[in-house]
């Protein structure tokens, strides 16, 4: 894997998760309770044997930065290894990143200085499981120029998304973004391939295209949008890597654009057969760990804490309250009498006694006082707070209450 460089996308501002990326770049928010969401894509990269990482960060990255720096200093540089956080540097014009595919070409120094045969291009925001050798394997075996790894989904999902246009062969001939009328795959007429956004690339190939976009006045410098029309109209070899029938590991891939997937994809976590298995000693996550005390349960009233289809991290303290179907964080105290139900709560979260929390995200260090109640009444919830469009309640990180 010496021979392959890779690149983690993580400077978007991630408008669409306000409140929950106001103090914090979209890859750094926390999920599933202990992680943050760039865990899961580094998680691969490490599973995979991948051990040269640059991790290119720009909007609110200090929390991102700390993060990377105190949990996930696990390679050795006197061996070539490492995750190194780069921030954007305007090293070729005044200009921060304009697309994806132009924070790749600011750094075309380091695809240079390292001289690698492939370059692996990743999402810092997506949660999923993926051996990136097995896209590798793909890759060369198709002697292709270009791999984009492709989930399957119903055609009417194509707005949310960039879609892949296919032959029979699986060779890319289009693309489209976020059409109301998506190209579908050839041998299933109601499904469309949806980017992943993962992308590998020869290097040499990468470097020619990124320099071509470059120089074009009015080009996203996105690599859905420009590069890979660029690259098909050139009758370059870009082939599609179907990730739910090529990956061993796991089928499920989760985009964390919105606050509506943010909370369903927690939701996902829960449950006696999550569609996501955090606990799959074959394919560790990894982040950083605080030394918290165990999780402690006891009663203070009538009836005993109770905690059903849950997570519930370290240093939490539940006295006789139930939580239901949902995520909770280090360090949470709650307290006699609480209902937390479908709800995510994160890290530092005191809840009083008696309050009721359902359908809600809790952000850190909200402390809510006794008698509180969150996710039962709309209108009230709109005049105090943030909500989804599916309704789900978001509660800022420090808010007063």
């Amino acid at each position: 894997m010496r021979d392959v460089l890779t690149f983690i996308l993580a400077g978007g501002k991630g408008e669409r998760l306000d409140p929950l990326t106001r103090d914090r770049a979209k890859p750094a928010v926390p999920f599933g309770g202990i992680y943050r969401i760039v865990d899961f894509a580094l998680s691969n990269c490490v599973n995979s044997g991948l051990r040269r990482i640059f991790l290119l960060t720009q909007y609110k990255s200090f929390s991102l930065q700390r993060h990377i720096l105190e949990g996930w200093n696990i390679y050795s540089n006197q061996l070539g290894e490492f995750i190194d956080v780069v921030p954007a540097q305007q090293r070729i014009s005044s200009d921060w990143y304009r697309g994806t595919a132009d924070a790749i070409y600011q750094n075309l120094n380091m695809v240079s200085d390292y001289d690698p045969k492939l370059v692996l291009i990743l999402a810092g925001d997506h949660v999923y499981k993926m051996d990136y050798r097995q896209l590798m394997e793909f890759h060369l075996s198709k002697g292709a120029d270009m791999t984009v790894a492709c989930i399957t989904m119903p055609k009417n999902d194509s707005i949310h998304f960039g879609v892949v246009e296919v032959n029979k062969q699986n060779m890319v001939v289009g693309f489209q973004e976020k059409p109301e009328k998506p190209k579908t795959i050839p041998s299933s007429p109601d499904e469309i391939f949806g980017s992943m956004g993962i992308y590998l690339f020869n290097a040499d190939m990468l470097k020619k295209e990124l320099v071509a976009d470059a120089a074009k006045a009015g080009s996203d410098h996105d690599f859905g949008k420009n590069i890979i029309p660029q690259m098909v109209a050139k009758k370059l070899k870009v082939f599609a890597y179907d990730f739910a029938k090529e990956n061993d590991t796991s089928s499920y891939w989760r985009d964390i654009g919105t606050r509506d997937s943010y909370y369903q994809a927690n939701m996902d976590l829960c449950g006696a057969r999550p569609k996501f298995n955090l606990y799959d000693k074959s394919w560790p996550l990894r982040t950083h760990h605080h030394h918290y005390p165990p999780l402690r349960v006891y009663t203070t009233g009538k009836t005993p804490g109770t905690i059903v289809d849950s997570l519930v991290a370290g240093g939490c303290v539940l006295e006789s309250g139930q939580i239901e179907h949902s995520v909770v964080s280090n360090n949470v105290v709650i307290k006699d009498g609480v209902l937390v139900k479908n709800s995510v709560i994160m890290d530092s979260v005191t809840i009083g006694k008696g309050s009721q929390i359902q359908g809600a995200i809790i952000d850190k260090d909200v402390d809510i006082p006794a008698g509180t109640k969150i996710g039962f009444d709309q209108a009230l919830d709109r005049q105090r707070f943030v909500l989804t469009t599916s309704g789900i309640v978001i509660v800022a990180k420090k808010t007063s209450l």
